[in-house]
């Protein structure tokens, strides 16, 4: 049975000041990760502040551990191992590597992409996140595993709300299905979206031409200006020039 001195090694006054500076670390990469992520969520890009700030304190979590090996396992703890068998405790930077790699592949499966639409990347990070909080406490770093979890709690829940009161830049995926025989012009499709406070992004036009019929798919990016809402743009597609039908719903790519 494990007694109470035998943990003793991984709460000793050491390795709480080394979980201290890892926190920290965690805390600076978690801020940037999400500074970085604002100005694509500002874009309307899929990979915003949560996705970011995940991944960025994850990565700054390893290479901080990294640079601590004597505190692996628990000074005293490896010290005694150490002392009893005479052999060192093995290196887990190969197993670390390994395990990082696979959840990544496992973080990729819940990754959705319809359309112009990306989904899942947020829990693609947080699965990785996850697996960075099981080295941690593998390696006995506790008190990290803890703020890393914490953490990253707040950073899904929190960022979320906050991300929703920010200035964005919202897209929208559109498709126009046009009249037989009818031919649309690019420069009044992007002069219509103009006016309704939209640019069309640049290298996402697509054409499809069958039976007579263009389809047309593009994103629409908001501008600094007041917007048409979701809502009104269907209203106004349903009696533009030459629409036969259309599609439209909130990208994120």
């Amino acid at each position: 049975m494990i007694s109470f001195n035998e943990l003793l090694p991984y709460w000793t006054g050491n390795e709480i000041s080394i979980n201290i500076v890892v926190f920290l670390n965690l805390l600076g990469a978690l801020v940037l990760g999400l500074l970085v992520g604002y100005e694509r969520s500002y874009h309307g890009r899929a990979a915003g502040m949560r996705t970011f700030g995940l991944v960025c304190m994850a990565s700054a979590a390893l290479t901080v551990m990294a640079g601590y090996p004597e505190y692996w396992y628990g000074a005293r703890a490896a010290h005694v191992f150490h002392n009893l068998t005479g052999m060192s405790l093995p290196d887990p930077t190969r197993i670390i590597q390994g395990t990082v790699t696979g959840i990544g592949f496992l973080g990729a499966g819940v990754i959705v992409k319809d359309g112009f639409s990306i989904s899942g990347l947020t829990t693609a990070a947080s699965i990785w996140t996850s697996a960075v909080i099981g080295v941690m406490v593998g390696l006995g770093f506790y008190a990290s595993a803890i703020m890393l979890s914490v953490l990253s709690a707040g950073c899904m829940i929190v960022v979320s709300r906050l991300q929703g009161k920010l200035p964005s830049r919202q897209a929208i995926a559109m498709t126009l299905k046009f009249n037989k025989g009818f031919v649309p012009r690019e420069a009044a499709l992007r002069q219509m979206a103009r006016e309704r406070g939209y640019e069309i992004a640049s290298g996402t036009i697509a054409v499809n031409y069958s039976a007579g019929q263009a389809e047309w798919h593009f994103v629409a990016i908001a501008n600094h200006d007041v917007q048409a809402r979701l809502t009104d743009l269907a209203q106004e597609m349903s009696v533009f020039e030459g629409v036969d039908s259309f599609h439209l719903s909130y990208a994120r790519n």
